[in-house]
């Protein structure tokens, strides 16, 4: 089996910033959190720049603007109502995908937003990272049900691993 987080680097300030060392143990984390053994699974990740990610925000959302973080799910697996929980752990769930998508994030905009918040760069990306892995398994923040759903559990798997509260 392969590792969980399976990482490209396309801009090299993620080699210096660790972005691997970083991405696996927040999947894992909420992987874990959320009941799952994350064993079973397997995510691709991205480390790009603002130019790279504007270009797959406009194909895939049509936003040709840089944003933080991008993901794509393998499966839908979101829920039908908003605030209902999407997802179930393997044994209640037993068609899990075993690959459960691709994240795509950019240095840029993270550096950009970590400066501004004032905020350690590692740890808003292992936040963007659970924010990411959650997409994948179905969470979203269309709705301010589902938002407070999710932003509830990044801040619990946050506070596991010993960050600050990113909001």
């Amino acid at each position: 089996m392969s590792d969980l987080v399976e990482t490209l680097i396309e801009d090299n300030r993620w080699d210096v910033a660790g972005l691997a060392d970083l991405a696996t143990p927040a999947a894992v984390q909420t992987l874990q959190f959320l009941g799952f053994d994350p064993a079973g699974f397997e995510i691709s990740l991205l480390g790009c720049d603002d130019a790279r990610i504007a270009v797959l925000n406009a194909d895939f959302r049509d936003k040709p603007t840089p944003t933080n973080v991008l993901s794509w799910p393998a499966d839908e697996l979101a829920p039908d109502t908003a605030g209902g929980t999407p997802y179930a752990p393997e044994a209640d769930f037993p068609d899990m995908p075993v690959e459960l998508g691709d994240i795509a994030i950019s240095y840029d905009t993270c550096a950009r937003e970590a400066t501004e918040a004032a905020k350690p760069f590692a740890a808003h990306v292992t936040h963007l990272m659970v924010h990411g892995v959650l997409h994948l398994l179905g969470y979203d923040h269309i709705d301010d049900a589902d938002a407070a759903l999710m932003e509830g559990i990044e801040r619990q798997v946050l506070a596991e691993m010993g960050l600050p509260d990113p909001y």
